[in-house]
């Protein structure tokens, strides 16, 4: 079995907590690219402009592995690494700050608010939990050990050390993790609950809104109600897998979509934030063994969720 080589320590430091990109150069059978200016143009002038990468090239902000800038003329060299920064577009600031549940020399679980995306993604880039976190916290290695829906709210497990990382992950992919979140939505007294939802879901890459189709289910929901008044409902759910808006999805099926969700049942127009109506969907707990340690942990969110009064 061959053993996995570790790539090259960046030269660079992160910017605003994101970490440079690494970018190594494929083989070049062809002879098309001579320099590694080429390549670059090649590869990024569609998105960035000719202009732009001739513009970073002469300010030295592509370097190699000991940091040194590359010139214009430099000779292309398959299977070399080169690092650089992006440009980072302007984000407006989620105005919810990230609360800090528990932190050890191992892991930070975090209180995510809603609309701060877990991790770099899209359009969301330094306005994001682990970018805040690695910032406010210095600690430039921190990785999360999964992922919580953007507008989902609550308990999020970050990992401190890079080595420990693979660990942790596991938990999740191994469904080692009791997840518990809590929901608003209408109540329908005709529901009988508690009940528990299966069915198969598909969410396709650039398609925002998952659906469900025939065939053997991949989700497994459970959904109790805890209390309601004035139509709407407290509930309990406990995903037993891990499909993309699972619990969004299974909510809408049952017929009682979650308060604020602008895609289940129906797809609204995209438009600016509306911070006065956050998706009413929190992660409430998590409970685990830690794989390092083998000490059980349970960690409680310390949000509310505001539709209920």
């Amino acid at each position: 079995m061959r053993r996995r080589t570790m790539p090259p320590k960046a030269p660079l430091p992160q910017r605003a907590g994101i970490d440079p990109v690494r970018l190594r150069l494929p083989a070049d059978p062809e002879g098309t690219w001579p320099t590694v200016r080429d390549h670059l143009l090649g590869r990024y002038a569609g998105a960035i402009g000719a202009d732009r990468v001739d513009a970073m090239l002469a300010a030295g902000r592509f370097v190699g592995a000991d940091g040194a800038p590359i010139g214009p003329h430099e000779a292309y060299a398959p299977g070399r690494h080169v690092w650089f920064h992006r440009d980072f577009p302007p984000e407006d600031r989620v105005p919810f700050e990230v609360g800090i549940v528990h932190r050890d020399e191992r892991i930070v679980v975090v209180d995510k608010p809603h609309f701060l995306a877990t991790t770099p993604r899209g359009r969301h880039v330094t306005e994001t939990a682990l970018a805040r976190l690695r910032r406010a916290l210095c600690l430039p290695e921190l990785q999360p050990a999964h992922r919580l829906d953007r507008l989902t709210a609550g308990l999020a497990l970050f990992v401190v050390r890079p080595g420990d990382r693979g660990a942790y992950q596991a938990l999740f992919r191994d469904r080692r993790v009791r997840k518990e979140y809590e929901a608003v939505a209408a109540y329908d007294p005709g529901l009988a609950l508690p009940a528990t939802v299966r069915s198969r879901i598909v969410k396709e890459r650039g398609v925002l809104a998952a659906r469900e189709e025939p065939g053997e289910p991949n989700s497994e929901s459970r959904v109790e109600l805890l209390e309601h008044r004035d139509g709407l409902g407290r509930y309990r759910l406990v995903p037993a897998t891990g499909q993309t808006h699972q619990l969004r999805v299974h909510m809408a099926r049952l017929g009682v979509p979650i308060l604020h969700d602008p895609l289940y049942p129906v797809v609204r127009e995209d438009g600016p934030e509306d911070y006065t109506r956050p998706l009413q969907l929190l992660a409430r707990r998590l409970e685990f063994t830690d794989p390092v340690t083998g000490v059980p942990m349970r960690f409680v969110s310390g949000l509310a969720l505001s539709g209920l009064g």
